[in-house]
């Protein structure tokens, strides 16, 4: 039988490829003579960059909270491209301590991209899943000389509450070559900046924001928003807390437009990287899986697009996860034991094998 193991991370616990190898050996225990492919993909969240071909770089920034940490991106020098995830210097999981959800910004994922220019790169693949922050990328800008000011012409404070009385950037001191590059910006959800289904309203809470937290982080992208020229429903520019719009803000001043800025559903972007779908045609059973499926993984996630691939394939597929609400007719299950992640995966496999 021909396996592919094609998860994604289970978030701080295991990595992509950790979760792939950890199920692989509990099939393995049953099905000794399986032939079995290793796949871990990303959505754009945590894990995203590593799917790219590359040299890591490594460095000191702040996370979401300011205070001083080290991350890491991919390079590639052939291509002139960075692939650096918002996650790797202003991630949930750094601040999981002490929450910033309205005070923390993306100042420490500019400095990566700052870093990369100098490095050679033109094009800047940006990860946006699993960010800690709702500060609409105006951290990135004043990591690349972009101040957000006030009315009066005073900088603003840290993060998203803040952006409530933003009226300007001031780009005296622009880095304009890392301002001009292109970007790709990788979403993992199609969220608008605002409203019922958008940023702070959804995602605030998974940051640690209150109701009233949301209400100023929700004020303060539409102000953003505002100022920026950017349409608040536009899918997607919720992603990581509202990235794409000052990202968009800053291209389009320096372009004329916004052809230099390119958002895309993350999942699909890398399982075409890793030619999924060359892969799900030699197989005779994919595995997918994520800490947690729900309704929301059927949108711009990987299990959920590994699962609809699968079926457009006609390849019989499985998934893994911690918890699992509202799997696909015919899909195969396994929810995690209580145990330590390894244990849990690898019981997974082996559970998965014994229904074949």
């Amino acid at each position: 039988m021909r396996i592919l193991i094609a998860p994604d991370s289970f978030k701080g616990t295991a990595t992509a490829r950790d979760a792939a190898e950890y199920i692989a050996a509990g099939i393995q225990e049953v099905l000794p003579d399986a032939d079995i492919t290793l796949l871990p993909l990303a959505d754009g969240g945590e894990g995203t960059a590593s799917c790219f071909a590359g040299e890591t770089i490594t460095l000191p920034t702040t996370d979401a909270a300011g205070r001083l940490t080290e991350a890491s991106y991919i390079y590639n020098s052939e291509t002139e491209e960075a692939f650096i995830d918002v996650a790797a210097a202003s991630g949930l999981p750094a601040v999981l301590d002490n929450p910033v959800p309205t005070t923390g910004d993306t100042y420490g994922t500019g400095v990566l991209i700052a870093d990369a220019v100098t490095r050679g790169s033109r094009r800047i693949t940006l990860g946006l899943g699993g960010s800690a922050t709702v500060d609409g990328g105006t951290g990135i800008l004043v990591a690349l000389g972009a101040t957000a000011m006030n009315k009066e012409g005073h900088p603003l404070r840290q993060g998203g509450a803040a952006l409530v009385d933003f009226d300007h950037f001031d780009t005296a001191q622009l880095n304009i070559p890392a301002a001009s590059v292109e970007w790709v910006l990788l979403a993992d959800v199609t969220a608008p900046a605002t409203g019922p289904q958008g940023a702070a309203a959804v995602f605030g809470p998974q940051k640690g924001a209150t109701a009233e937290d949301v209400e100023k982080l929700e004020a303060g992208l539409a102000t953003l928003c505002e100022r920026c020229n950017i349409d608040p429903n536009r899918p997607g520019f919720g992603a990581a807390g509202g990235v794409p719009i000052a990202l968009t803000w800053m291209s389009t001043l320096l372009h004329g437009s916004e052809a230099a800025v390119h958002l895309l559903p993350g999942a699909r972007v890398v399982a075409e990287s890793m030619g999924l779908a060359q892969h799900l045609a030699e197989a005779d059973l994919v595995i997918t899986g994520e800490g947690s499926f729900d309704a929301q993984s059927a949108i711009g996630k990987v299990t959920g697009m590994v699962l609809d691939m699968a079926r457009e394939a006609n390849v019989r597929s499985a998934l893994v996860a911690g918890g699992i609400d509202g799997a696909p007719e015919g899909v195969l299950t396994a929810e995690l034991i209580d145990a330590d992640v390894r244990t849990q995966l690898i019981d997974a496999g082996r559970r998965l094998a014994s229904q074949l």
